[in-house]
């Protein structure tokens, strides 16, 4: 199994959104290397649901659920999409602060390139980002 985190901002597609849809495709991924990381997901894959621009946290656990396909949301054939579900919430929001003060989350993609939307995360950094949300 593989690990992500995938950044949506709360006003456009937040967790209450998937939590009320149960299943969404993720559209509107442009760039390379995050299409790229959608194209290595699997179903049963889990990701980190992370909120961006003004709350910048960690609030839930989605589910890849359908692996990739073309972006129904576009012509251009380079953009794909993939299918989650929500499968928990965290209770307490893991804030992109406290990543960054966790020394062993140091090497994260998260903290080396934070602009990335969708990002691999280690099963190490999975595991205590979920510890500290609980």
């Amino acid at each position: 199994m593989n690990y992500w985190l995938m950044k949506s901002e709360p006003n456009t597609y937040g967790w209450a959104d998937l939590v009320k849809d149960k299943k969404t495709f993720w559209d509107g991924v442009r760039n390379y290397q995050a299409r790229n990381n959608m194209k290595e997901m699997k179903v049963g894959d889990l990701a980190l649901y992370y909120h961006s621009v003004n709350e910048k946290c960690v609030v839930g656990i989605a589910k890849i659920v359908k692996e990739y396909y073309q972006d129904p949301t576009t012509d251009d054939d380079r953009w794909v999409v993939v299918d989650i579900a929500p499968v928990q919430e965290l209770k307490n929001p893991v804030t992109l602060a406290m990543v960054k003060a966790e020394e062993r989350l140091s090497e994260m993609v998260l903290v080396k390139n934070s602009r990335l939307s969708v990002q691999p995360v280690k099963k190490e950094e999975f595991d205590l980002i979920i510890g500290m949300g609980h």
